[in-house]
């Protein structure tokens, strides 16, 4: 797929900001720049830009509850587009972060709510915040879900996720369950990750 791509003058213009300010953004990991190899230039893809400038939480949790069709950009229609996605976020992240050992562990949360999200039933998924669902000795099986309780509990991250009619909430540094009811059924599942 050729994507269209804006020098950061003109991806400047489109998001109403400065170069500088780009240029910032870009260091500091908020809007990473793609860059040709060897090259020094900084370059933006049009979709990129029209993502960081939409409401992607609202975005999502409108498509959630009304069932409408979105582009295939916005979501994973599968467990390998998934995956495919998740890796590019990983190596994204890694290529503008800090610190490094911080993007393992966003990407293992993502991973993780991901995997469940395709791989599983969720009628139960509060439980597996907790409790071991099933087991083949000498293995058990179930893990996932409380190793994401547990990094969220000891580093700054939160997490939000619904499916159905339930939402389940994380706080940062916290291991504590938040588990409401919401007003409105929504399909499949939608989590945010704050970091």
């Amino acid at each position: 797929m050729n994507e269209k791509l804006l020098n950061i003058r003109e991806a400047a213009q489109f998001l109403g900001v400065s170069v500088d300010t780009l240029r910032r953004w870009d260091k500091s990991g908020k809007l990473v720049a793609l860059r040709k190899p060897g090259g020094t230039h900084r370059y933006y893809a049009v979709r990129d830009l029209e993502i960081f400038s939409s409401d992607l939480i609202k975005l999502a949790s409108e498509w959630a509850l009304s069932r409408k069709e979105i582009s295939p950009d916005l979501y994973c229609s599968n467990s390998a587009v998934f995956q495919a996605r998740l890796m590019r976020m990983q190596d994204e992240m890694l290529a503008s972060a800090k610190e490094q050992g911080f993007v393992s562990l966003v990407t293992a949360v993502a991973g993780e709510i991901g995997n469940n999200s395709y791989d599983h039933n969720l009628g139960n998924w509060p439980v597996a915040f907790t409790e071991m669902l099933s087991g083949r000795a000498p293995e058990e099986r179930g893990n996932g879900l409380k190793f994401v309780r547990k990094v969220i509990s000891q580093n700054p991250i939160s997490l939000c996720f619904q499916t159905g009619d339930a939402e389940l909430g994380l706080e940062r540094g916290n291991g504590d369950l938040r588990i409401r009811k919401t007003k409105n059924e929504i399909q499949g599942c939608l989590a945010v990750i704050r970091f």
